[in-house]
């Protein structure tokens, strides 16, 4: 993981514990969306991984899903990764 990682599990439980003291919400309610921001902040660092060491696209040919996939990583097409989720929030924040 990355080396953030003290400052994410900060975030996260800062972020519990606001939705514990001020929302109507059970614990079991905001689990799943919790659970998972945190599998794709995982996604997002296993994806970035291998996207660093592959070559620049050609004119010919760009870099896919299949390329990605030959390296046994999920694919995260780009509105699905965590940094493009964090930098527009508030699209998705009521």
């Amino acid at each position: 993981m990355p080396a953030n990682h003290n400052d994410l599990e900060k975030r996260l439980w800062d972020a519990a514990d606001e939705l514990r003291a001020n929302s109507k919400f059970k614990s079991s309610e905001y689990s799943v969306p919790v659970l998972g921001l945190i599998f794709l902040h995982y996604a997002d660092h296993k994806f970035a991984e291998p996207e660093k060491k592959m070559p620049q696209a050609s004119g010919r040919r760009k870099i896919g899903k299949a390329d990605y996939q030959a390296q046994g990583v999920l694919y995260l097409p780009e509105k699905s990764r965590f940094g493009y989720q964090e930098q527009n929030k508030s699209l998705y924040i009521n």
